[in-house]
């Protein structure tokens, strides 16, 4: 919503609000009815017309209709389709504002759900705020009574997908491509029956991942592979199950992608449908961030657990004697081998292991460790913690992509394992929506 937005004949009297604080998730906060009520798209210190949508026992939800008296800390949208499309949220706040949010929601919830606080607050590692995200998941769709192929995101709050034409945040490569992409799918003689296009953008080349209900036909295929030419993009299809994902065009790849971490002369292969980190500057700083904060000294022994494709495990092998990586899919412990073997790193070794449940017999697990790298997924590390202890890690650097969770297990650490939670903080991995990635320092008592 913004302050251009027309009401129609219902909400020509719509109420106001003065919204005083934000919410974590960046709604704005106010007392309606002695109620508080979060009014979506509303920013503290405003006035605002808005609507109630939902009443529930303890507070209410609004949507923002008109902004009365407008906040310092309101901007532009960088994107003319904000308000419709679900993909972001916090458009409307400036960047400083943005960050102080992320950084607040971190420190509030290492202390309501971990009970701790770090001793020192790392600054925040930010870059561009456009043009960042380099993997997505397209949502396609044939909508009969506009005759046209939506290619894109949900509508905010729906199952409907929006009626977009671009995006301010995807690679521009994908972002201003979204009208040449549903006249594509429109043109193909099965344009119902594609649901998805997965993207993917490495340092200089990207792909697309058509998912297809029906077999293509060659003429069809042919229409991807003349579009993957114009727009230098390798073509995969995914067909049903257990059909394999495979490429199309060009016939002569390794089906790799790269990306490169300069400052340590590393380049990574992966394969577009790998978990890979979607902001690739933040990346950079966030694994440079790391080594630092690790201290690693040449005679260290370092295991990096949640390894994926060996982003920080072979950054850390360049500084140590040894490093073990852990991973729970058995493809990306091969990728991340591959990618040592790529890189002239000989002291990484990669095991596979379901690190929700760990096996009692591990060799990696028996070995004592100077430090530990954590970088788990949103569901965080605790079942992984209690090996820990007999580890004897002198330091931990744990990154995060859900602060509650990594809270849960700053708690464990501190508390129980005997820890000193040294750093935290925010790294704006993904702009202008309110997910926060995190750091932080464990050092032992």
């Amino acid at each position: 919503m913004n302050q251009n937005v027309k009401l129609d004949k219902r909400e020509e009297n719509a109420p106001v609000i003065d919204v005083h604080a934000l919410s974590h998730d960046g709604r704005g906060i106010a007392a309606i009815q002695n109620k508080t009520t979060f009014i979506n798209g509303a920013l503290p210190n405003e006035t605002v017309t808005y609507r109630l949508t939902q009443k529930r026992s303890h507070y209410n939800e609004a949507e923002m209709l008109t902004v009365v008296k407008p906040s310092p800390d309101r901007v532009v949208p960088p994107c003319r389709h904000f308000g419709l499309c679900g993909g972001c949220s916090l458009q409307h706040m400036g960047m400083a504002t943005q960050l102080a949010l992320k950084q607040q929601t971190l420190l509030d919830q290492l202390k309501h759900f971990g009970h701790v606080f770090p001793e020192n607050i790392l600054p925040p590692l930010q870059a561009e705020a456009v043009g960042y995200r380099r993997k997505a998941r397209l949502g396609v769709k044939f909508v009969i009574k506009k005759n046209k192929v939506m290619v894109g995101f949900r509508e905010k709050a729906s199952r409907y997908l929006a009626d977009l034409e671009q995006c301010a945040v995807l690679h521009p490569n994908v972002g201003e491509r979204f009208v040449e992409l549903s006249q594509l799918v429109l043109s193909l003689e099965h344009y119902r029956h594609i649901p998805q296009i997965e993207i993917a953008i490495g340092d200089t080349e990207g792909a697309l991942v058509f998912r297809h209900m029906q077999p293509l036909s060659d003429q069809d295929q042919e229409k991807l592979i003349a579009f993957g030419k114009t727009y230098n993009f390798h073509i995969y299809l995914q067909p049903n199950p257990p059909a394999p994902v495979h490429p199309i065009w060009p016939t002569n790849t390794n089906e790799r992608l790269s990306y490169t971490l300069p400052d340590f002369q590393l380049e990574f292969l992966f394969h577009p449908l790998d978990f890979t980190q979607i902001n690739l500057e933040i990346n950079r700083l966030m694994v440079k961030q790391a080594i630092h904060l690790l201290d690693l000294q040449p005679e260290e022994t370092v295991l990096d657990l949640f390894c994926g494709i060996g982003n920080f495990t072979l950054p850390i092998a360049q500084r140590v004697r040894q490093v073990i990586g852990v991973e729970g899919s058995v493809d990306m412990v091969k990728r991340a081998a591959d990618n040592a073997r790529h890189n002239r790193i000989q002291n990484a070794d990669f095991y596979a292991a379901n690190l929700q449940e760990l096996p009692a017999q591990a060799a990696w697990m028996n070995l004592s460790y100077d430090k530990i790298l954590l970088d788990p997924p949103r569901a965080g590390a605790k079942e992984v913690l209690p090996s820990l202890k007999t580890m004897r890690a002198k330091k931990i650097v744990y990154v995060s992509c859900n602060p509650a969770t990594l809270a849960r297990d700053a708690g464990e650490l501190v508390h129980q394992y005997g820890y000193r939670l040294l750093q935290a903080g925010i790294m704006n991995m993904f702009p202008h929506t309110s997910h926060i990635e995190a750091m932080a320092v464990f050092e032992k008592t």
